[in-house]
């Protein structure tokens, strides 16, 4: 006969209690002491931070020691009222926890502290505070707003006081958190003492979602600074679009998720203007724009002062990719110029209509200078991934200075 777990177990706390004589209850849950709901434990701990009241000093460690001889320490929680747990320490004798990592400013903690006595039985004591204020705050602004977006777009981060310590630097980037699709590897790079700049390895994946929020409230960066509140921003990632312009034989690819959807005769910079080798980013769109050449340094008999229709930017210094039917005779044929890629008015409706900001647009094969990384629009995708790793502050030192980044940097979205 086959019996059924259940019968078994029965049975089994039958033979035991028989055993242990008529008054035994060992199958019951009365004698375990772990089975049995925490006592207030108020009498067997202490805390350096008083409950209520005034607010208490955000630079002081908290710390929580047992006070009863026969009672420990088994375990502390200490979260802010942003959700985020307070590291801490506590003994192997389980007398005393205290803080490893400074306190947020202007935050409520509350602190759960959970104990045993000398038979084992658990006991729990809860206390909240408030700390002070920050006497000086980090602002943090991100960019680009919220919105869609091509599979080029950077994201950055502007600080309004500048940073220069490695140390604060590194707190800065662990609080500015980026949620990529899984398998995404991404850093922060430091462009100067006040901008960021974070990318991919590789192009973001198209039709993917991307965000970036701070983590920073709170947070001690250095000194009396801490970090204030931030609004987080979400992009939308389209199509895989990539523009191929060669200005040597005068001519742009236009590739929407690996296929190529038109090529466009054009016309790049001539001599003296060549347009700038490398890979660029779109910046925005702009049915109408004025063009002269007096507000970019040109001037002479190669000044110019015309309306331009169907203008793509692609950088601060004013290059972009718009209609020229002045020059449609030279589109295809030769590079007439002053640094934009010009095209028919069909064309660039076309082009217009079909581009995105943070799409890719590259120029080879031009006698013109290199697209800059930064600093005349976005020219990350220009620097090798290894060089913009190092300018990542949580960067570890190794013998071949390749390290996994640091995933407080980079949070795959779940």
């Amino acid at each position: 006969m086959k019996h059924s777990p259940r019968l078994w177990t029965v049975v089994g706390c039958s033979l035991m209690a028989a055993s242990l004589g008529a008054g035994a209850t060992a199958c019951g849950p009365g004698d375990n002491p772990l089975s049995a709901r925490p006592y207030d434990a108020g009498d067997q701990v202490a805390f350096n931070q008083a409950q209520g009241g005034r607010p208490v000093d955000h630079n002081r460690p908290l710390e929580v020691t047992a006070k009863s001889a026969g009672g420990r320490i088994t375990d502390v929680t200490a979260v802010d009222g942003l959700g985020r747990r307070l590291a801490g320490e506590l003994t192997a004798t389980g007398d005393r926890w205290h803080s490893t990592a400074p306190m947020a400013a202007g935050t409520r903690y509350t602190v759960t502290v959970s104990t045993e006595d000398e038979r084992g039985a658990p006991g729990q004591r809860t206390l909240t505070f408030d700390t002070t204020p920050a006497k000086k705050v980090l602002r943090v602004e991100f960019g680009p707003s919220d919105g869609k977006y091509g599979v080029g777009q950077p994201i950055t981060a502007e600080l309004d006081e500048p940073v220069t310590d490695r140390a604060a630097r590194a707190v800065v980037e662990k609080g500015l958190v980026v949620d990529t699709p899984p398998g995404v590897e991404g850093a922060w790079h430091w462009v100067d003492d006040k901008h960021l700049h974070f990318r991919p390895k590789e192009y973001w994946p198209a039709h993917s979602t991307v965000s970036v929020r701070s983590n920073l409230e709170g947070v001690r960066i250095t000194g009396a600074m801490h970090g204030a509140a931030s609004k987080p921003v979400r992009l939308e990632i389209g199509d895989r679009v990539e523009v191929l312009t060669d200005a040597a034989s005068h001519s742009l690819t236009f590739k929407r998720n690996g296929e190529v959807i038109n090529t466009i005769p054009v016309t790049t910079g001539k001599p003296g203007f060549s347009t700038r080798n490398g890979v660029k980013v779109v910046l925005g769109k702009q049915y109408f724009v004025r063009m002269r050449g007096d507000t970019v340094g040109i001037g002479g008999s190669e000044n110019y002062d015309l309306p331009v229709y169907y203008a793509t930017r692609v950088t601060w210094s004013g290059e972009y990719v718009h209609a020229a039917p002045w020059s449609v005779g030279s589109q295809g044929y030769e590079n007439v110029s002053h640094g934009c890629t010009g095209m028919s008015t069909g064309n660039a409706a076309w082009f217009f209509e079909n581009i995105t900001e943070g799409d890719v647009v590259q120029v080879v094969n031009s006698i013109g200078e290199d697209m800059p990384a930064f600093g005349n629009g976005y020219g990350d995708w220009n620097m090798n991934w290894k060089d913009w790793r190092q300018g990542s502050a949580l960067l570890k030192d190794t013998q071949d200075g390749r390290t996994p980044a640091d995933q407080a940097r980079l949070r795959p979205r779940v």
